[in-house]
């Protein structure tokens, strides 16, 4: 079964950073109607930690999902786009890991860059959301986790940033990935 992206692109059009996973996970791993929408994944307890000091600044404990209203204001005061780089794929083992995805269809790229004129930097989380993304712009130099390199979209030099997975599958606390988000952030927010 081939299954389209479920979400739309969040893409404010003054945003500075774009986010980019792989995919969603299916719907049944979800506790909220967004991205990163597995209770499990770190990603909004990492934005916590970093801006609030407070991994569970964005998380509704009593109900178990994420306080998704004040982390799309969050979003869109620190100028933060989202979405990811397929736009259809194939579950091959019904998981979300990257290594079961077959990608049918990749996310419009160029597309979402040309959405953004502020840009300065793509955040990629997950191996295969970098093979796509590194592939697509002939990439070569893929940076080590936690760090860039820069390429070059129609005139605009931009940043590329590597991340730590915020899946709970990688395994490193939620405090030691927010160190390497952390140091991002003051380079493209800030």
């Amino acid at each position: 079964m081939i299954e389209t992206h479920p979400f739309e692109p969040w893409l404010p059009t003054d945003a500075r950073l774009l986010m980019l996973g792989t995919f969603p996970p299916a719907s049944k791993r979800w506790c909220m109607e967004w991205y990163y929408p597995n209770f499990q994944n770190d990603m909004w307890r990492i934005f916590g930690h970093v801006f609030f000091d407070d991994k569970f600044h964005f998380v509704d404990q009593s109900n178990k999902t994420f306080r998704l209203d004040a982390l799309k204001a969050f979003l869109k005061e620190k100028r933060v786009a989202l979405f990811d780089t397929a736009l259809r794929v194939r579950r091959t083992k019904n998981t979300a890991s990257d290594k079961d995805l077959e990608i049918v269809e990749q996310s419009d790229l160029d597309g979402m860059l040309r959405a953004l004129p502020d840009c300065r930097g793509v955040l990629l989380a997950g191996q295969l959301a970098t093979q796509v993304f590194t592939s697509h712009f002939g990439i070569k130099t893929i940076p080590k986790m936690g760090q860039y390199t820069t390429f070059t979209f129609e005139g605009r030099e931009l940043r590329l940033y590597r991340m730590p997975s915020s899946s709970r599958a990688y395994p490193m606390a939620v405090e030691k990935k927010s160190e390497f988000y952390r140091i991002m952030f003051n380079d493209i927010l800030v």
